[in-house]
């Protein structure tokens, strides 16, 4: 479901009261704010859909794989739906997803761990024996279980989780190169110049493309890397477009590898990746843009409102204020004490967290990839994730606005309606089975839509 600039504003004629899959840490404070009880939080009502059932029957919900925690759930949907690119597979996924004991916070990173090494054992088997395209599937897979047992890591800030996820980075980096080199894909790895150092990426060059061609930018939010990106990327290359991929600070190997938090002012990220865009003899300067996704929703947004060279936007989803998602689950009696006794407020947190196992993750999570220490001073660092609808003014790129029926975490409309430049807005839905955060396990019609809407505003005139 599209509207362009020209049609009236999206009306729902029936407006969906709670997602199910909204942000698992913002529903994990709202619980525990409001209430004295240490046990998790209860689940967020599901999502309604018509038809199909039969009266007096409850709905079987697709997207309940079984865990009590729904953020397990969207993360082993997230995983399930790499499937369609190749870089999972289905029992892999729920065979590993069904060892998780969710009692126990070191389960979810040792079962993936253990899948990802019995795969990458299998790829150095296969690569012996002279298999190179049975070996590159296999270190494939393996990458994708090694990001995963990273998604959900319990313990980044102590010195021993900090050894283990510089292990396992190191080891889906190392897994996702033997597949590039091994499969002959037309990604290559690259290092873009950033500040005194280099962000991570992979170049990915069209067969179909002539000349200089148009180049979509990539990059994901928190907890994705750009190695995700390959569903846009292998699909958008059949189009006749070149991809780059790569990590920013805070997020994929940046943050693991290098050790650099996130930053608000996302332009000086962007501004040197296009630079190295444009350096390219491949790549058309008149014709780069960018996709972001999750709080990439936020931070593309932000560096499209400095830098003007973007000829085209997608933030999926649109999100004007990223700190609003922690601050408004936040009682207002308790965010106060973030400016007047901070000591007093990550002394509440710390009841908090260690009555909320959700919390007793998410929050130094949260402080590991902002690179701060006190959830007070995470609360400060979150409050720079924000922009005016003067500010979002700014923008120039034509830019699709993305939402999802069942969005927990965006501000799509609100994004779009400060937006000064050409604009489109992208509805996905419970009908396309698309209407979760980021349409996890829904790649296909993901693709579709948006790179469709690609096709139409960006292609270079004939």
């Amino acid at each position: 479901m599209m509207h362009n600039n020209g049609h009236s504003r999206i009306r729902r004629a029936h407006a969906l009261k709670a997602a199910l899959l909204a942000s698992a840490l913002v529903a994990g404070l709202t619980a525990a704010c409001d209430s004295d009880d240490s046990s998790s939080p209860p689940a967020t009502p599901p999502l309604q859909q018509d038809g199909g059932v039969e009266s007096g029957t409850q709905p079987r919900e697709w997207w309940n794989l079984g865990f009590k925690d729904e953020l397990y759930n969207e993360i082993t949907l997230f995983y399930l739906g790499q499937t369609w690119h190749q870089a999972a597979d289905v029992g892999e996924v729920l065979e590993t997803a069904a060892r998780v004991d969710e009692l126990d916070p070191k389960s979810w990173t040792r079962e993936w761990r253990k899948t990802a090494e019995r795969l990458g054992l299998l790829a150095q088997e296969s690569e012996r024996n002279g298999h190179p395209l049975s070996a590159s599937h296999a270190y494939l897979r393996s990458a994708t279980y090694y990001r995963a047992a990273l998604h959900h890591y319990d313990g980044p800030m102590t010195t021993e989780g900090a050894h283990e996820i510089r292990e396992l980075a190191q080891r889906e980096v190392d897994s996702f190169g033997k597949y590039l080199t091994l499969s002959k894909s037309p990604c290559e790895a690259v290092k873009i110049p950033y500040e005194n150092t280099t962000l991570p990426g992979y170049f990915c060059k069209s067969s179909v493309a002539t000349g200089r061609a148009p180049t979509l930018l990539y990059m994901q939010g928190r907890d994705g890397w750009a190695e995700d990106g390959r569903f846009i990327a292998d699909e958008a290359m059949k189009r006749g477009y070149h991809v780059l991929m790569f990590d920013g600070p805070g997020q994929g190997q940046v943050v693991r590898l290098q050790g650099l938090p996130f930053r608000p002012d996302w332009d000086k990220v962007v501004t040197p990746v296009v630079d190295y865009a444009i350096s390219r003899a491949e790549v058309d300067p008149a014709y780069v843009g960018l996709m972001s996704l999750s709080m990439g929703g936020f931070l593309g947004p932000r560096a499209a409102t400095q830098e003007h060279r973007l000829r085209v936007l997608i933030p999926n989803p649109g999100v004007i204020d990223w700190s609003a998602n922690m601050e408004n689950a936040l009682d207002p009696a308790l965010l106060a004490l973030v400016d007047t006794d901070e000591a007093a407020f990550n002394a509440k947190m710390d009841e908090l967290m260690k009555r909320n196992p959700l919390l007793n993750w998410g929050i130094p999570d949260f402080m590991w990839h902002h690179g701060v220490d006190t959830p007070a001073k995470l609360i400060k660092d979150l409050r720079r994730y924000k922009m005016t609808p003067a500010e979002v003014g700014n923008i120039t790129a034509h830019t699709l606005v993305v939402n999802a029926q069942a969005e927990g975490r965006g501000q799509a409309q609100e994004l779009f309606d400060a937006i000064k430049s050409k604009k489109d807005y992208l509805l996905f839905t419970a009908a396309e089975t698309a209407q979760f955060h980021d349409q996890p396990g829904a790649e296909a019609i993901a693709t579709h839509r948006i790179l469709e809407w690609l096709e139409g505003s960006f292609s270079k005139a004939p």
